[in-house]
């Protein structure tokens, strides 16, 4: 597919994506800040809490039933079409950044995955991961939700690390946001929304409800509401190599995805107190050690370079590898099909242009291997060293 129009559809797609996600995320999030914060003292007959807000100029009153009002209003808002269309733009982005150009983005270098078997991995894990997650919410761990909390957190984080056996880091970080994101639309598609047709049928009937029904919704919409956190960190993921092209990237989103956890439990309890006001901090204090353990370790520079200045390799050497294996994308005129403009903006055509942008030369291509992407252009380990030791010895042009 022409790059240009690749270009423009991903922009359309994941704009659609990003307002619709808003949309579902901010709807979840004000959701819960009301169910959190209901007045419950002396309800009203029939209501279990109120609350009276201002937003806007206006001021508001919202009561919420015990069950239902007595007579069912002609216009009832739903909240759905938020979650489907995040969840169908997410799933077309994918195929666009990821599927069309799988050997690029998705693959793992080296793997040795046609771009047909690890479409069919990622398709399939999706498929896979609804349905375990929908058996063990059914199954007798269904009544044990802290025990049944822990055991997904477990098992996400294991297919986490069996993607980045066969993804690129980037692959496999957006595959996990896209497992949790099909388990939170298929929790409304098939949970939820069922839940609350149940509840409004009966009461349009008069008929009691099954309570069956709302109690798995309220396990449902409990886990999409501890998931949110994660998946917005996944979201913008790939714009932290440190992250997704670390040796050990499972192991740092199975960190960031505990501690969004933690912090999404605070809003969550805090109606109730202040005991879990630590959180925030402990968050805070968990980034920094992830900082620190996940920087890269300060190698030695080679034996040649250690015995002199001399033995560092000259620019000449550098830039001949950048012009080889990096100008083929990040060029002013690009000689890969695949690129139009050089990705992100990032051009190396000039030394002054590669001397400035040395650190992320480092970031990019020697702390992590996220670029070239997918090693297209086939950079050596030897490559990456002569990088390594120009750049520490203050990458000099000369």
């Amino acid at each position: 597919m022409d790059p240009h129009v690749t270009e423009w559809l991903n922009l359309a797609v994941r704009w659609v994506h990003m307002i619709t996600g808003i949309a579902w995320i901010g709807a979840s999030f004000y959701f819960v800040w009301l169910e959190n914060n209901l007045d419950r003292r002396s309800p009203k007959e029939g209501l279990s809490g109120d609350l009276w807000a201002i937003h806007g100029g206006g001021i508001y009153h919202l009561e919420k039933y015990k069950l239902a009002p007595p007579q069912m209003p002609e216009t009832l808002h739903w909240f759905k079409w938020e979650a489907y269309f995040t969840w169908i733009s997410g799933v077309t982005l994918l195929a666009v950044v990821y599927y069309l150009n799988a050997e690029l983005y998705l693959i793992a270098p080296g793997s040795g995955l046609s771009p047909a078997t690890a479409i069919a991995i990622g398709v399939g894990s999706l498929i896979a991961g609804w349905f375990i997650y929908d058996f063990l919410c059914d199954s007798a761990l269904g009544k044990k939700p802290l025990l049944l909390g822990v055991l997904l957190f477990v098992l996400i984080i294991f297919a986490a690390w069996a993607f980045t056996l066969v993804f690129s880091g980037r692959g496999a970080f957006i595959h996990v946001g896209a497992l949790i994101g099909t388990i939170m639309v298929g929790n409304v598609f098939r949970t939820i929304m069922p839940a609350q047709r149940g509840l409004v049928s009966a009461i349009e009937e008069n008929r009691q409800p099954d309570p069956a029904l709302p109690a798995k919704a309220l396990l449902r919409s409990r886990h999409n509401n501890y998931f949110t956190l994660p998946v917005l960190f996944i979201m913008i993921s790939n714009h932290f190599p440190s992250t997704y092209g670390s040796e050990f990237n499972w192991a740092i989103l199975a960190a960031i995805a505990a501690l969004s956890i933690l912090v999404r439990h605070y809003f969550n309890t805090r109606h109730d107190g202040q005991k879990f006001a630590w959180a925030l901090p402990a968050a805070a204090v968990g980034m920094i050690a992830l900082a620190f353990v996940s920087a890269p370790k300060s190698a030695e520079v080679s034996q040649g370079a250690a015995a002199g200045k001399a033995a560092v390799p000259v620019f000449a050497e550098v830039s001949d590898v950048i012009s080889k294996r990096c100008t083929v994308c990040h060029s002013e005129s690009p000689s890969s099909e695949m690129f139009k403009t050089a990705p992100g903006g990032v051009m190396f055509d000039s030394p002054e242009q590669i001397k400035i942008l040395a650190p992320q030369i480092f970031a990019q291509s020697v702390a992590s291997n996220a670029m070239p992407l997918g090693n297209i252009t086939g950079m050596t380990p030897e490559e990456r060293n002569m990088l390594r030791d120009w750049i520490q010895q203050g990458a000099e042009l000369h």
